[in-house]
């Protein structure tokens, strides 16, 4: 097996490490609804948000189309697809929230920089580098049809879902329950539906690094998913009973 394998098998062994510790340690990442100033310096919420994911929109990209590899058709779907998620979550969301005069600790914006930059530094250096062209593969193969319509589908979820949660923020001061659509089910549409999009991008990519951050995903935003559907319970007695935390009807 080659270093690079070994290397992306081992970060996804991070993820599940990471995901148990955060599950029964039941640590509380300390930015949004959660926010507080004991894990020391602040910074603004919005440029926390810009800072810390921007090297997820850079690195894959640049690493991509600065290696040796040929670059067809399907690279540049996995490039693009990559990008657009991350365009919106490094350019739009931070200045489409209405978080005003919210900030978030530096160690979790340093934290989230060491993360997406070497999830976007190995599916980026997977592209460029290691990426084989397929003169046989087309778009109707199973794995990308199936991929882009989950992809999408989880995208879709996720920023519908970002959308209805600022929405309660107009005229209004404090955290509400949101209600209706998806919300109905899950906590956390949204992030059910970012984990739903990248599912859908391992399936189109059928790569290591493509899985990782699949893989990465859910073990990042499940413990998130956690602790709002626990606060939640802790904050509004009326609180529905029976919602789930991220996936409708299992969890």
């Amino acid at each position: 097996m080659d270093w690079f394998s070994i290397f992306v098998i081992s970060w996804m062994g991070v993820a599940v490490v990471t995901l148990l510790s955060l599950v029964f340690l039941k640590v509380r990442a300390p930015y949004g609804r959660h926010a507080n100033d004991k894990w020391g310096k602040m910074i603004s919420n919005k440029w926390g948000w810009f800072i810390m994911e921007l090297p997820a929109l850079a690195l894959t990209p640049i690493i991509a189309l600065s290696g040796p590899s040929e670059l067809d058709w399907f690279a540049w779907l996995l490039i693009g697809l990559w990008t657009l998620h991350y365009f919106n979550r490094t350019v739009v969301y931070p200045f489409r929230i209405k978080t005003k005069g919210k900030m978030m600790p530096l160690t979790i914006v340093f934290s989230a920089i060491f993360f997406n930059g070497i999830n976007g530094f190995v599916n980026g250096y997977f592209i460029g580098y290691l990426y084989v062209p397929d003169t046989t593969l087309t778009f109707l193969e199973p794995n990308i049809l199936i991929g882009v319509v989950v992809f999408f589908l989880g995208m879709y979820i996720n920023h519908t879902a970002d959308g209805k949660l600022i929405a309660l923020r107009n005229g209004n001061v404090g955290y509400q329950i949101p209600r209706g659509w998806l919300f109905n089910y899950v906590s956390c549409p949204n992030h059910f539906g970012e984990i739903v999009e990248w599912t859908g991008y391992a399936i189109i990519g059928w790569n290591l690094p493509a899985l990782s951050f699949a893989v990465w995903t859910f073990c990042n935003l499940v413990p998130r998913t956690l602790n709002h559907h626990e606060w939640y319970f802790e904050n509004f007695e009326e609180y529905p009973k029976n919602r789930k935390a991220v996936i409708p009807f299992l969890w």
